[in-house]
């Protein structure tokens, strides 16, 4: 089985990681939380940009490098592209009635 496709948080460190978030947050909420809840919807207002900027790589935004190339389908234009037959159920069924 190759790691190299593993998600970090499956690994024993992610585990590992996951068990020490979960602690502090935990002494964070409910030992000290009289000086967090006041603060608490500024901290959700400052996780989204956070969320947003890390979590661009997940979906195709990361890969800007000169080794991978595009694909010939990619470098076609919209004229190019060869046209898909696009028909509806209705058509289908008049066809196959006509046969």
């Amino acid at each position: 089985m190759s790691n190299s496709n593993l998600s970090f948080w499956k690994t024993p460190s992610g585990w590992a990681a996951l068990g020490l978030i979960a602690a502090a947050s935990y002494f964070l909420f409910f030992e000290h939380g009289e000086h967090v809840w006041p603060y608490l919807p500024y901290l959700i207002l400052l996780l989204c940009p956070f969320m947003h900027f890390f979590m661009h790589g997940s979906h195709g935004h990361g890969r800007h490098n000169n080794e991978q190339k595009e694909t010939e389908e990619d470098q076609m234009t919209f004229k190019e592209r060869p046209q898909q037959k696009t028909t509806t159920n209705i058509e289908e069924k008049r066809e196959n009635d006509a046969r």
